[in-house]
């Protein structure tokens, strides 16, 4: 069987679905997202419910779910939580069902349902995720989340360090620019990560906000080995290829 071909998309706005029927997709979103996501799994929780609009968190939520759910990083009002890692604690969160509605992350979820298989990735699972991909031994994607449909480095930083892993396994092959691009960006960044984030519009943004607490914990790699997949459009963890 020849190499399995390795594609990166830096934005919401560049994917294009109908290409990666067949693929493997792993969504990044760094800070916070997927590192939220991979938090509340490695603290027990049971699985997430991945929204996409505000007024179907809200609806569920009167149903009587507990509900994350933030835009612009900001806790919304009917919500129990915000997105910050930190909030998703074993005593908050273990054995529990949680709605989960971001900015950026959740909604890509739903624009890669063609895909054969759906993981969350970051920092923090990125051993677990590239094995995971490996296992499946098809086609992959690394889809970044950007922001608001633009694109943005910590996620590409984080894309490369995951493609760069892949290539070096010999298993994957790509004629992808932004795989390339992505690469070249985490060898730039690898050295010092945390400086390199400096530059980052949202490690910014979340300064501003007094958000940047869980910025350390975003940018450790391989705390959990957890693999949030998505199943029957639920987030669960862990899966055997």
């Amino acid at each position: 069987m020849g190499k399995r071909r390795l594609e990166t998309c830096f934005s919401p706005a560049l994917y294009e679905a109908d290409l990666h029927r067949g693929s493997v997709v792993v969504i990044i979103d760094v800070l916070r997202a997927s590192s939220a996501i991979c938090t509340a799994f490695e603290n027990g929780a049971d699985s997430l419910i991945p929204v996409a609009e505000v007024h179907e968190a809200r609806e569920y939520k009167n149903r009587g779910y507990l509900v994350a759910a933030e835009r612009d990083g900001f806790v919304l009002d009917f919500a129990d939580f915000g997105n910050s890692p930190f909030n998703f604690t074993r005593e908050r969160v273990e054995g529990k069902t949680i709605v989960y509605s971001t900015t950026n992350g959740t909604g890509i979820i739903r624009q890669a349902s063609s895909a054969s298989a759906i993981a969350v990735g970051c920092f923090m699972n990125m051993r677990a995720v590239t094995d995971w991909i490996i296992r499946h031994n098809t086609d992959a994607v690394l889809f970044c989340a950007g922001w608001k449909n633009r694109f943005n480095l910590e996620d590409t930083i984080c894309a490369g360090a995951m493609a760069e892993t892949l290539m070096l396994s010999g298993l994957y092959t790509t004629i992808c620019d932004s795989t390339h691009a992505a690469i070249d960006l985490w060898t730039l960044a690898k050295g010092d990560l945390h400086g390199y984030i400096e530059k980052a519009a949202q490690r910014s943004r979340l300064r501003d906000k007094g958000l940047d607490d869980c910025l350390d914990l975003c940018l450790t790699f391989d705390t959990t080995s957890k693999v949030p997949v998505i199943r029957n459009s639920v987030l669960t963890a862990g899966e055997s290829a």
